[in-house]
Protein backbone atom coordinates (compact mmCIF):
# COMPACT_ATOMS: atom_id res chain seq x y z
CA UNK A 1 0.00 0.00 0.00
CA UNK A 2 1.29 3.46 -0.88
CA UNK A 3 0.06 6.96 -0.06
CA UNK A 4 -1.00 7.27 -3.69
CA UNK A 5 -3.07 4.08 -3.69
CA UNK A 6 -4.70 5.01 -0.41
CA UNK A 7 -5.99 8.24 -1.93
CA UNK A 8 -7.15 6.86 -5.29
CA UNK A 9 -10.69 6.58 -3.90
CA UNK A 10 -11.71 9.31 -1.52
CA UNK A 11 -13.68 8.30 1.55
CA UNK A 12 -15.53 11.63 1.63
CA UNK A 13 -15.94 14.57 -0.68
CA UNK A 14 -14.93 18.10 0.15
CA UNK A 15 -18.09 19.95 1.16
CA UNK A 16 -16.87 23.47 0.40
CA UNK A 17 -14.15 24.70 -1.91
CA UNK A 18 -11.32 26.37 0.03
CA UNK A 19 -10.65 29.94 -1.10
CA UNK A 20 -6.86 30.11 -0.93
CA UNK A 21 -3.93 27.91 -1.89
CA UNK A 22 -3.01 27.35 1.78
CA UNK A 23 -6.59 26.42 2.67
CA UNK A 24 -6.80 24.09 -0.34
CA UNK A 25 -3.61 22.34 0.72
CA UNK A 26 -4.92 21.96 4.28
CA UNK A 27 -8.16 20.47 2.97
CA UNK A 28 -6.25 18.12 0.67
CA UNK A 29 -3.98 16.92 3.48
CA UNK A 30 -6.96 16.38 5.78
CA UNK A 31 -8.55 14.33 2.99
CA UNK A 32 -5.34 12.34 2.49
CA UNK A 33 -5.16 11.54 6.21
CA UNK A 34 -8.74 10.25 6.18
CA UNK A 35 -8.22 8.13 3.06
CA UNK A 36 -4.92 6.73 4.30
CA UNK A 37 -6.41 5.95 7.70
CA UNK A 38 -9.23 3.97 6.10
CA UNK A 39 -6.77 2.11 3.90
CA UNK A 40 -4.86 1.14 7.06
CA UNK A 41 -8.09 0.20 8.88
CA UNK A 42 -9.05 -2.05 5.95
CA UNK A 43 -5.64 -3.73 5.89
CA UNK A 44 -4.86 -4.08 9.61
CA UNK A 45 -8.14 -3.44 11.39
CA UNK A 46 -9.07 -0.36 13.39
CA UNK A 47 -7.58 -1.45 16.72
CA UNK A 48 -4.30 -2.66 15.21
CA UNK A 49 -3.75 0.61 13.35
CA UNK A 50 -1.78 3.30 15.18
CA UNK A 51 -1.27 6.96 14.45
CA UNK A 52 2.30 6.04 13.48
CA UNK A 53 1.01 3.72 10.75
CA UNK A 54 -1.10 6.48 9.23
CA UNK A 55 1.64 9.10 9.51
CA UNK A 56 4.31 6.78 8.07
CA UNK A 57 2.15 5.91 5.06
CA UNK A 58 1.74 9.61 4.30
CA UNK A 59 5.28 10.56 5.19
CA UNK A 60 4.18 13.13 7.77
CA UNK A 61 5.04 13.62 11.42
CA UNK A 62 2.74 12.83 14.33
CA UNK A 63 2.42 16.53 15.05
CA UNK A 64 0.97 17.12 11.59
CA UNK A 65 -1.65 14.45 12.17
CA UNK A 66 -2.71 16.01 15.47
CA UNK A 67 -3.17 19.40 13.85
CA UNK A 68 -6.09 17.89 11.93
CA UNK A 69 -7.50 15.19 14.21
CA UNK A 70 -7.44 14.57 17.96
CA UNK A 71 -7.00 10.81 17.42
CA UNK A 72 -7.98 8.06 15.01
CA UNK A 73 -11.44 7.88 16.60
CA UNK A 74 -11.98 11.50 15.55
CA UNK A 75 -11.59 10.37 11.94
CA UNK A 76 -14.53 7.98 12.30
CA UNK A 77 -16.76 10.76 13.65
CA UNK A 78 -15.75 12.99 10.76
CA UNK A 79 -16.63 10.32 8.19
CA UNK A 80 -19.99 9.56 9.85
CA UNK A 81 -20.83 13.28 9.87
CA UNK A 82 -20.10 13.52 6.17
CA UNK A 83 -22.02 10.32 5.41
CA UNK A 84 -25.09 11.63 7.25
CA UNK A 85 -24.84 14.97 5.45
CA UNK A 86 -24.70 13.28 2.06
CA UNK A 87 -27.74 11.13 2.86
CA UNK A 88 -29.71 14.15 4.05
CA UNK A 89 -28.71 16.06 0.90
CA UNK A 90 -29.99 13.18 -1.28
CA UNK A 91 -33.39 13.40 0.45
CA UNK A 92 -34.02 17.05 -0.37
CA UNK A 93 -36.55 18.69 -2.72
CA UNK A 94 -38.08 16.04 -5.03
CA UNK A 95 -36.94 13.26 -2.70
CA UNK A 96 -38.39 14.78 0.48
CA UNK A 97 -40.90 12.64 2.44
CA UNK A 98 -43.84 14.86 1.44
CA UNK A 99 -42.85 15.39 -2.22
CA UNK A 100 -44.77 12.54 -3.89
CA UNK A 101 -48.52 12.93 -4.51
CA UNK A 102 -49.17 9.73 -6.47
CA UNK A 103 -47.94 6.15 -6.70
CA UNK A 104 -46.10 7.01 -9.94
CA UNK A 105 -44.27 9.88 -8.25
CA UNK A 106 -43.52 7.67 -5.25
CA UNK A 107 -42.11 4.97 -7.54
CA UNK A 108 -39.82 7.50 -9.26
CA UNK A 109 -38.80 8.85 -5.87
CA UNK A 110 -37.89 5.37 -4.60
CA UNK A 111 -35.73 4.82 -7.69
CA UNK A 112 -33.87 8.12 -7.22
CA UNK A 113 -33.26 7.50 -3.53
CA UNK A 114 -32.17 3.92 -4.16
CA UNK A 115 -29.63 5.04 -6.77
CA UNK A 116 -28.31 7.74 -4.44
CA UNK A 117 -27.91 5.36 -1.49
CA UNK A 118 -26.10 2.82 -3.67
CA UNK A 119 -23.61 5.49 -4.68
CA UNK A 120 -23.13 6.72 -1.12
CA UNK A 121 -22.61 3.33 0.52
CA UNK A 122 -20.93 1.32 -2.23
CA UNK A 123 -18.66 3.77 -4.03
CA UNK A 124 -16.04 2.95 -1.38
CA UNK A 125 -16.89 -0.26 0.44
CA UNK A 126 -14.33 0.40 3.18
CA UNK A 127 -16.70 2.84 4.87
CA UNK A 128 -19.56 0.35 5.04
CA UNK A 129 -17.19 -2.42 6.15
CA UNK A 130 -15.87 -0.35 9.03
CA UNK A 131 -19.28 0.89 10.19
CA UNK A 132 -21.02 -2.50 9.95
CA UNK A 133 -18.25 -4.85 11.06
CA UNK A 134 -15.82 -2.94 13.29
CA UNK A 135 -17.37 0.29 14.58
CA UNK A 136 -19.65 -1.26 17.21
CA UNK A 137 -16.57 -2.80 18.85
CA UNK A 138 -14.65 0.48 19.12
CA UNK A 139 -16.46 2.03 22.09
CA UNK A 140 -19.90 2.43 23.64
CA UNK A 141 -20.34 6.01 22.47
CA UNK A 142 -19.85 5.08 18.83
CA UNK A 143 -22.18 2.08 19.17
CA UNK A 144 -24.86 4.37 20.61
CA UNK A 145 -24.35 6.81 17.75
CA UNK A 146 -24.75 4.09 15.14
CA UNK A 147 -27.95 2.89 16.79
CA UNK A 148 -29.12 6.49 16.65
CA UNK A 149 -28.50 6.53 12.89
CA UNK A 150 -30.56 3.36 12.61
CA UNK A 151 -33.42 5.00 14.52
CA UNK A 152 -33.19 8.06 12.28
CA UNK A 153 -33.39 5.88 9.17
CA UNK A 154 -36.49 4.16 10.56
CA UNK A 155 -38.13 7.49 11.36
CA UNK A 156 -37.36 8.93 7.92
CA UNK A 157 -38.75 5.89 6.13
CA UNK A 158 -41.87 5.95 8.30
CA UNK A 159 -42.36 9.57 7.24
CA UNK A 160 -42.46 8.57 3.56
CA UNK A 161 -44.94 5.78 4.29
CA UNK A 162 -47.18 7.95 6.45
CA UNK A 163 -47.32 10.58 3.72
CA UNK A 164 -48.32 7.93 1.19
CA UNK A 165 -51.11 6.69 3.45
CA UNK A 166 -52.37 10.25 3.92
CA UNK A 167 -52.33 10.90 0.16
CA UNK A 168 -54.15 7.64 -0.49
CA UNK A 169 -51.66 5.85 -2.74
CA UNK A 170 -50.43 3.51 0.01
CA UNK A 171 -52.55 1.06 2.01
CA UNK A 172 -54.65 2.64 4.74
CA UNK A 173 -53.95 -0.27 7.13
CA UNK A 174 -50.18 -0.04 6.71
CA UNK A 175 -48.12 -0.44 9.90
CA UNK A 176 -45.76 2.38 9.01
CA UNK A 177 -43.46 1.99 12.03
CA UNK A 178 -42.67 -1.70 11.60
CA UNK A 179 -42.72 -1.53 7.81
CA UNK A 180 -40.09 1.21 8.04
CA UNK A 181 -37.95 -1.04 10.24
CA UNK A 182 -38.32 -3.85 7.70
CA UNK A 183 -37.24 -1.51 4.90
CA UNK A 184 -34.16 -0.47 6.89
CA UNK A 185 -33.34 -4.15 7.35
CA UNK A 186 -33.59 -4.77 3.61
CA UNK A 187 -31.31 -1.81 2.90
CA UNK A 188 -28.71 -3.08 5.37
CA UNK A 189 -28.86 -6.52 3.74
CA UNK A 190 -28.34 -4.92 0.33
CA UNK A 191 -25.28 -3.06 1.63
CA UNK A 192 -23.86 -6.30 3.06
CA UNK A 193 -24.34 -8.10 -0.26
CA UNK A 194 -22.78 -5.13 -2.03
CA UNK A 195 -19.73 -5.34 0.21
CA UNK A 196 -19.39 -9.06 -0.40
CA UNK A 197 -19.68 -9.15 -4.18
CA UNK A 198 -17.96 -7.04 -6.84
CA UNK A 199 -20.70 -8.03 -9.31
CA UNK A 200 -22.34 -4.71 -10.13
CA UNK A 201 -25.24 -6.37 -11.95
CA UNK A 202 -26.05 -8.59 -8.97
CA UNK A 203 -26.08 -5.57 -6.64
CA UNK A 204 -28.29 -3.67 -9.10
CA UNK A 205 -30.70 -6.61 -9.42
CA UNK A 206 -31.04 -6.88 -5.64
CA UNK A 207 -31.64 -3.15 -5.36
CA UNK A 208 -34.43 -3.28 -7.93
CA UNK A 209 -36.01 -6.31 -6.24
CA UNK A 210 -36.14 -4.38 -2.96
CA UNK A 211 -37.71 -1.39 -4.70
CA UNK A 212 -40.42 -3.55 -6.30
CA UNK A 213 -41.16 -5.21 -2.97
CA UNK A 214 -41.30 -1.84 -1.24
CA UNK A 215 -43.83 -0.51 -3.74
CA UNK A 216 -45.95 -3.60 -4.45
CA UNK A 217 -46.07 -4.56 -0.79
CA UNK A 218 -47.42 -1.21 0.43
CA UNK A 219 -49.40 0.31 -2.45
CA UNK A 220 -53.14 0.69 -2.31
CA UNK A 221 -54.94 -2.10 -4.19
Amino acid sequence: MTPHSACDHRIIGLVTKPSSRIERRKAELRQEIIDTAFACFAEKGYHATGIADIANELGIGHGTFYRYFENKRDIIDHVIDDLAARIIESLGTDNAPDAADSLEEYRAQVDRIGDALNRIFLEDRRVAQLLLFQATGIDTELTTRLYGLLDTADALTAGYLEHGVERGYLRADLDTVNTARAVTGMLLAAILHGIRTPDVQAVDDLSHAIRHLLIDGVRKR
